[in-house]
């Protein structure tokens, strides 16, 4: 955080021309802390943050499970990701920003068309990861499991799944401030409210005090929140870990 600060400083002097746009922490401080009307910005930023990260929330749960429940159908049936998964890397490379008037007419401007939103920023790259992490499972354990009369689905579920589960929690921190993002960007172009739609409010109004001071919010509760994806990760990998290694 210190180095963000300093560097932060430092673009400013180098580039003196963006001093009426650009605010330094000081003044962020000031205008969120100390400033004489920092009561009412705080309760208006925090205001949109609650909307923001409520749609991040949804959006972060509902991309994560499709993620799982669709790499555990392609690792188990690999005629269905032989088939679809080129479909899905298509769709990937296109801009969401190109997606947004479809899925805002399918889905409309509310929760929903904002958390479609999100949940695609966070499917993809999580159903790559945890697909590899499915793949991982140790060959022994599956062919045990199915000497013993075990299907694929049992295979999956005490094997796969266990050994996945580095690679699940490393597509949950990555995702994080991906959910975030897709939430701010679905905000903007769908339904208006939230931290999104007052950042781009924010600039044709000149009050870029807001503007700063929102972009540090939503910075720092996106660190905050992949440091507590982190702290899970370890506790459950702690609990978990060691079972899957002796399975």
């Amino acid at each position: 955080m210190l180095l963000l600060a300093a560097l932060w400083y430092a673009f400013l002097a180098v580039f003196p021309e963006v001093s009426l746009v650009g605010k330094s922490p000081g003044q962020v401080w000031g205008y969120l802390v100390t400033g004489p009307t920092a009561e009412t910005a705080r309760e208006a930023i925090l205001a949109d943050l609650r909307i923001t990260l409520r749609d991040a929330a949804i959006g972060f749960g509902a991309g994560m499970c499709a993620a799982l429940l669709v790499a555990a159908l392609f690792v188990s049936v690999p005629a269905a990701a032989q088939t679809f998964m080129p479909v899905a890397m298509l769709l990937r490379s296109v801009p969401l920003v190109a997606l947004t008037p479809i899925i805002v007419l399918i889905f409309g401007r509310g929760l929903t068309g904002v958390t479609v939103m999100t949940a695609i920023v966070v499917f993809f790259p999580a159903l790559v990861m945890i697909m590899t992490g499915l793949r991982s499972a140790p060959r022994q354990a599956m062919e045990l499991v199915a000497a013993y009369g075990g299907s694929r689905w049992t295979a999956l579920r005490m094997v796969a799944v266990p050994a996945a589960l580095p690679s699940v929690f490393a597509a949950a921190r990555i995702s994080v401030p991906g959910a975030l993002i897709g939430a701010l960007l679905g905000e903007w172009l769908g339904s208006g409210t939230g931290l999104g739609a007052s950042l781009i409010r924010a600039i044709p109004t000149f009050q870029y005090n807001r503007l700063w001071a929102s972009i540090v919010v939503v910075t720092l509760v996106s660190v905050f929140v992949y440091a507590v994806v982190g702290v899970l990760e370890n506790l459950v990998l702690a609990r978990f870990a060691p079972k899957a290694g002796q399975d």
